[in-house]
């Protein structure tokens, strides 16, 4: 047995609200949605590039909640683009809540994360060095000295 691909999949309480602002902070595509008759979004999928995406509304019924629900969230999505400066303050001028701003980071790359208006947290980034496992240690221990 093995795995072939790999999705998130978000929950929000505005289904469509997210995909518009993905659509207008990251770039997002639409592939479909699938809509029920009182309007609530049972599954939507985006495209960001090459990559899928998949959300829903909440479906509380079946403990199916996002992060406005439950006070927060415990995992974040990395956006690897090619200027996270720019995707960045995109990203806050359509609305998101910047809770890092972009820096330099010991592992090669600059990023920085936002918060979407519905509660998930995006990690944006982009390769300064390509940074061996064994340097990214290095680093990682020398940095570990300084805390």
């Amino acid at each position: 047995m093995s795995v072939h691909e790999l999705f998130a999949y978000l929950r929000v309480k505005n289904a469509s609200g997210a995909i518009e602002f993905y659509r207008r902070a990251f770039g997002a595509e639409e592939k479909f949605r699938l809509v029920e008759p009182g309007g609530r979004i049972g599954h939507a999928e985006l495209t960001f590039g090459s990559y899928t995406l998949m959300l829903s509304e909440e479906f509380p019924e079946f403990g199916l909640v996002g992060p406005e629900t439950i006070g927060g969230t415990t995992m974040s999505i990395h956006l690897h683009v090619d200027d996270c400066d720019a995707m960045l303050a995109k990203a806050v001028a359509e609305g998101a809540t910047l809770l890092r701003p972009a820096s330099d980071a010991f592992y090669g790359e600059r990023s920085g994360t936002v918060r979407d208006p519905f509660g998930h947290e995006w990690m944006i980034g982009h390769e300064l060095e390509q940074v061996s496992p064994e340097e990214m240690q290095r680093r990682y221990d020398e940095l570990m000295k300084k805390s």
